[in-house]
This record gives C-alpha cells, structure tokens and sequence, in this order.
C-alpha cells in the first residue's frame, strides 16, 4: 500500500515540475517575444545532387520555397563502370546544391523535387535534409530563415 502512495506521490510530483517548467517558459517567452518568434521556426539544410546542366533550373526552383541562402559546388561521382550500367546517370558531372530552408517548408520542396526527379528528361536526383541544432545570432538566423521582421535586441 505504501509503495502506491510513493508512486502516485512522485508521479505528481513530475507532472507539476512539468507544469513549472512550462509556465517559466511562457513568462520569458512573454517577456522577450523575439527570443520565442527565433525559436518556433527551426532550419535544415537540405542537400540536393544534380547533373550540372540542370543546376540552375533547381537552385531556381529552390529559391520559391522562401530559401534565402544557396550554394552550389561541383561534383563528381565515385561510383565505378559497374555501377554506372545500371544507374540512370550517364554523366558523371554533378552540381550538389546547399539550401538553407525552414522545417515547415521541407516536405513540400521535397515532394516537388520528387516529382520533378521523375519528370524531367536527364534531372534525375538526390535530395536530404540535415537538421540545423543551432544557429548563432539573431540577424544570421533572420537572414537564413528569410525573415525579414526579426531585428536583434540592443541594450
């Protein structure tokens, strides 16, 4: 009997220290609405690999998913002759694109370039994404996340 009032005990010792936690979280998110507008957006980097010929038409259709920052670098394959045969490549001059895009845009951009993979004549693909865990100031993650509202605090 004593071992099931220590659990129902501690169990609600838990689900309060929860609730506290939750509640200091909304009076610092109330007291600094910049810091929590930073935080509810999170960013990836999604990684796509194309035929350089193709490189700019989907850095382009990248840029319609609110990316503000791109790069691209040329590739080249490691596959060997045996791979090759069977894949659908048949140049082996790759463009990988870096994107930076907001995690709520992800599955679309995505599911368009999916599509489009299987669409275009000679734009087959690869495309992931690598979650971002931090980004260091302010202004960079308002410029990354193309959010132009989001001004730095200065005290």
């Amino acid at each position: 009997m004593a071992d099931k009032i220590v659990k129902a005990v501690k169990k609600t010792a838990k689900k309060a220290e929860a609730r506290v936690h939750e509640t200091k979280e909304k009076i610092a998110a109330a007291k600094n609405p910049t810091a929590s507008k930073v935080n509810s957006n999170k960013l990836e980097l999604l990684v796509t690999i194309v035929p350089s010929p193709k490189a700019e038409f989907y850095t382009d259709l990248l840029s319609s998913y609110e990316v503000n920052f791109q790069f691209t670098s040329r590739a080249h394959g490691t596959a060997n002759a045996d791979m090759w045969s069977i894949s659908d490549f048949s140049d082996q001059s790759k463009t990988v694109i870096f994107s930076v895009i907001k995690q709520e845009r992800v599955q679309e951009a995505l599911a368009m370039l999916d599509k489009k993979f299987a669409t275009i004549k000679r734009g087959k693909g690869i495309a992931f994404t690598v979650p971002f865990s931090s980004v260091i100031g302010v202004a960079t993650y308002g410029f990354l996340s193309n959010n132009k509202t989001i001004r730095e605090n200065k005290q």
